[in-house]
């Protein structure tokens, strides 16, 4: 998981290159704005499918982690239940709504609206990473806090 959110974090370079970029290519070079544009949209899915589980990780999430210091006794693991009961059904539904369309979507190479940059179905599989993150973070969790492990490690 650290490899794919490091992988995900070097995104945001090219990124700001692109969306950068689109300024001097339209205006000066009158040519590929479009490009960037629709490559800059991919860099941001793939970027923000990450971005949440990675915020999570590092306690940067503020939903997550603004009650975490209120002295409860085993209130720890029941956070975590509670908030897999809210963050669980919300992935699988992504997941069962989001996989047929990335399916359908990566067997034609859909392209842009326009039809001149392929790689929309990048889009689609950002949509569908998303929730498998989630989900595994969520397992994460509850596996080590939510009182599965008593002699946990940190997962990799």
């Amino acid at each position: 998981m650290r490899r794919l959110i490091l992988a995900a974090s070097a995104l945001v370079l090219p990124l700001a290159l692109m969306l950068f970029a689109q300024w001097p290519l339209r205006d000066g070079l009158q040519s590929h704005a479009r490009e960037a544009n629709d490559g800059a949209q991919i860099l941001f899915a793939l970027y923000a499918a990450v971005a949440i589980t990675a915020a999570t990780r590092s306690g940067s999430h503020f939903a997550l982690e603004s009650h975490k210091n209120i002295p409860i006794k085993g209130a720890r693991s029941w956070r975590v239940w509670g908030l897999a009961l809210c963050v669980v059904p919300w992935a699988l539904f992504l997941l069962w709504t989001s996989v047929p369309q990335m399916l359908a979507s990566v067997a034609r190479w859909e392209s842009f609206s326009e039809g001149l940059t392929p790689g929309y179905f990048m889009l689609h599989i950002a949509l569908v990473l998303l929730p498998i993150l989630v989900l595994l973070e969520m397992a994460h969790r509850l596996l080590l806090k939510g009182g599965w492990l008593k002699n946990h490690h940190p997962l990799p």
